[in-house]
């Protein structure tokens, strides 16, 4: 995988070109253009029912565009199949069955079972991968703990975890403090910005919370009801309702025809 990363420095990880996205005969997306750069960290932010989701569904192949093309890595994501190149931890609520009785470390390691096939046999070089991982979320002394013992924040520390284990090239984060304490939130962020500039990870997060992640991504796009545009991250200054615009300290309209991202969504989702 490391050679992946080495290739890739220039290489765009997700690319999405023109998009257009109806459900039924209800348009949901139009014309947006979105590129996560290699070793870029993305924040999609916006209110909930705004599309965000569907652009994750749209990014990893499970629905089709009406129109428009989407490449990952390269590849056009019809024919794109190095899934272990991408880690995905969604909603606590929708990722894990809290009540079974695993621990961190069975958590963790089962992020390894597409990789090792049918009959998931671990070998010594694949626990100390687990390990590793374990440590650098720091969960190391809750590693023998039932994962549904552990606070908000922990189980999504550890899930974070489960998706590192593979030695993903991006990381797709769908909304991960859903639920979780103000806190923890803070320093399940602070947790990412970490693993971005430590590790040189690609990561893009879906947020509602855009105050919270500003501190630490690259860029933000807002995704709202009427347009979305894409700027250097910063202090967000709300213009005209669902109209934001991310200047970071530098000429908006200029940044913006540099390469902002200029998309609309014509029909919230419910």
């Amino acid at each position: 995988m490391g050679s992946a990363r080495a290739k890739g420095m220039t290489e765009s990880v997700l690319k999405m070109e023109r998009i257009h996205f109806s459900y039924g005969r209800r348009p949901v997306l139009e014309g947006v253009d979105l590129t996560l750069e290699s070793g870029e960290f993305l924040a999609l932010a916006g209110p909930n029912g705004s599309g965000k989701s569907t652009l994750v569904k749209l990014a990893f192949g499970s629905i089709q565009a009406d129109s428009g093309k989407i490449f990952l890595f390269g590849k056009p994501v019809t024919r794109f199949r190095e899934w272990s190149r991408i880690g995905y931890v969604s909603q606590k609520a929708n990722s894990f069955n809290l009540d079974f009785p695993a621990t961190v470390r069975e958590v963790v390691a089962s992020g390894l079972y597409g990789k090792l096939g049918l009959f998931r046999r671990m070998k010594r070089q694949h626990w100390i991968r687990v390990e590793e991982v374990i440590h650098q979320v720091g969960l190391s002394a809750l590693a023998d703990q039932r994962i549904g013992r552990l606070s908000g924040g922990q189980q999504q520390r550890a899930f974070i975890a489960r998706a590192l284990v593979s030695d993903p090239d991006l990381l797709i984060l769908d909304e991960p403090t859903v639920g979780v304490d103000t806190a923890s939130a803070r320093e399940f962020h602070r947790l990412l910005g970490h693993l971005h500039r430590e590790k040189g990870l690609s990561l893009l997060l879906i947020t509602h919370d855009l105050q919270a992640v500003t501190d630490v991504v690259d860029r933000v796009i807002w995704l709202g009801r009427e347009r979305s545009m894409a700027e250097e991250a910063g202090p967000p200054v709300p213009d005209e309702g669902d109209r934001i615009l991310m200047a970071a300290g530098q000429d908006a309209g200029r940044a913006f025809r540099e390469g902002g991202v200029d998309a609309k969504v014509t029909h919230p989702l419910l």
